[in-house]
């Protein structure tokens, strides 16, 4: 169902499923503690966590857990890649409801996208659990007709183009010293980005 900014933000704190643009692939989003709703919709299998999406680095911290050096470099990471198509994989803290990443529910991917409607989104609502809008092992869908047609019911806005890069995140895991990439995108990380001196 085709919405506005303001009835999308709504729908959303109201713990709807809804869907809107990011600067790499459109979104599937809602809050956290809803996130069975996505594994649902998209038929997604449970040993494939949620990313968690917010307006800054600021809104995440409190969901992850490291040591002062660790805090340190991931920090150093993120001031360099984002807002951008860059997903950390990080060890999670207690706050993190256990239905964002079920099977492994220790670590979780984090991210703040470069698109003005997400941040303004994300912005009001708080941090969401999202995923790219396409029923699971398919291609990312890329425009709101596609997403309703896949997903009948859900929110997306009215009078947006969808289209972003097109091209999936970067994910990067922790692995207490450096990272490992677990899906390329357009971001390449490089050896200054792990720690140095340890």
């Amino acid at each position: 169902m085709k919405v506005s900014l303001a009835d999308l933000i709504t729908g959303t704190k109201e713990g709807k499923l809804v869907s809107f643009p990011t600067d790499t692939v459109p979104a599937l989003a809602t809050l956290p503690s809803k996130a069975e709703l996505i594994f649902a919709a998209k038929q997604r299998s449970l040993d494939k966590p949620l990313i968690l999406m917010a307006a800054k680095a600021e809104d995440l911290w409190s969901y992850i857990q490291g040591s002062d050096l660790e805090y340190q470099t991931w920090q150093k990471v993120v001031n360099k890649y984002w807002p951008g198509g860059l997903t950390l994989v990080l060890p999670a803290s207690e706050k993190l409801p256990k239905v964002m990443n079920p099977i492994d529910p220790t670590t979780i991917g984090i991210r703040v996208p470069n698109s003005a409607i997400a941040l303004t989104i994300l912005a009001q609502t708080g941090p969401l659990a999202t995923t790219s809008a396409n029923l699971s092992n398919q291609p990312p869908l890329q425009t709101s007709s596609e997403i309703e047609a896949t997903f009948p019911g859900i929110l997306t806005l009215k009078s947006t183009e969808y289209q972003g890069l097109g091209i999936p995140s970067t994910v990067a895991k922790w692995t207490g010293t450096d990272w490992q990439i677990l899906r390329q995108g357009g971001i390449k990380l490089d050896n200054s980005d792990s720690i140095v001196n340890y």
